[in-house]
């Protein structure tokens, strides 16, 4: 358990590269608001089946040539070999990155299901102990409160989890959730299992709930008949919309701050606004705010 006396939480928020010079004039627009926060490190996405792999390195690159945020790359097993993840890891090393997000990824569209590449690192477990051989990276990895919706039970996950961590990552990010007893009992779940790295929730500000359908069908998550209720009839008021969504992440930090959370990642889908929202809520504030 992870807990800070100063009241001040650690924070740190995901990105994806842009497809368009539009989408990407907001993600930047976003980077720079969040910037003066001081979050331990900004992950940028790999795309889930290996793609976007040049888009990830670009937006790197220019996020530690350009800002003093601490980038944290993604990366997977899809799609390329062992030498090429290898090679790309050394990349990164040289351009002064310290810290990596390794997942396993998802099959590629149009494939039913994942299969490894013949001459690359099956599953997350083996990315981590590569990486960790090709340098001394701070490594997170992905855990899933409601279950990896592949693995045949809880019990595996946990097990598949625990493997991640023992081979070398730092940390673990959850998949997001909104149930807040769910995390806390995967937490406990992972204490009973001998886990102790810190096992850090997922947080997602909901900006179009039909998208939030979406997220959740591909990997598992819960969405309570509550939230549901919540955002009935908003498709078309995004004001209220943002109000509501504001309203729900707030709810589910402070419940997580009152047991013992202080570290959060935000899965920001490239907008600042709601993130920004919620950490000034958690006293998470420019330094010239919080003085």
């Amino acid at each position: 358990m992870n807990i800070r006396f100063d009241n001040k939480p650690r924070v740190s928020f995901e990105f994806f590269p842009p497809h368009s010079e539009k989408m990407e004039a907001t993600m930047w627009h976003s980077i720079d608001r969040l910037a003066v926060l001081e979050p331990d490190f900004v992950s940028v996405t790999y795309g889930a089946d290996g793609s976007t792999r040049e888009r990830t390195h670009n937006a790197v690159a220019r996020i530690i040539t350009e800002t003093s945020l601490r980038a944290a790359p993604h990366l997977t097993c899809v799609g390329a070999s062992r030498g090429e993840i290898d090679d790309i890891a050394r990349e990164y090393w040289d351009m002064g990155i310290r810290h990596l997000v390794a997942l396993r990824g998802d099959a590629p569209q149009g494939v039913e299901r994942y299969e490894p590449h013949p001459d690359g690192y099956a599953y997350a477990a083996d990315l981590v102990e590569g990486l960790k051989r090709v340098g001394d990276f701070e490594i997170s990895v992905a855990a899933y409160p409601e279950v990896h919706p592949e693995a045949p039970d809880s019990q595996f996950d946990l097990d598949n989890l625990k493997r991640k961590l023992d081979a070398g990552a730092s940390r673990a990010i959850t998949q997001f959730f909104f149930d807040t007893d769910v995390f806390l009992e995967f937490r406990d779940r992972c204490a009973a299992a001998g886990i102790d790295s810190p096992i850090v929730p997922g947080i997602l500000p909901i900006t179009r709930f039909p998208q939030l359908e979406r997220f959740a069908d591909m990997c598992g998550a819960t969405i309570p008949d509550w939230l549901r209720e919540r955002f009935q009839g908003l498709d078309d008021d995004e004001k209220t919309r943002q109000m509501i969504a504001a309203s729900v992440a707030i709810e589910q930090v402070r419940a997580l701050q009152k047991e013992g959370i202080e570290e959060f990642h935000f899965y920001t889908l490239n907008r600042s606004e709601l993130a920004y929202a919620i950490c000034h809520t958690l006293g998470v504030r420019p330094n010239s705010a919080a003085a």
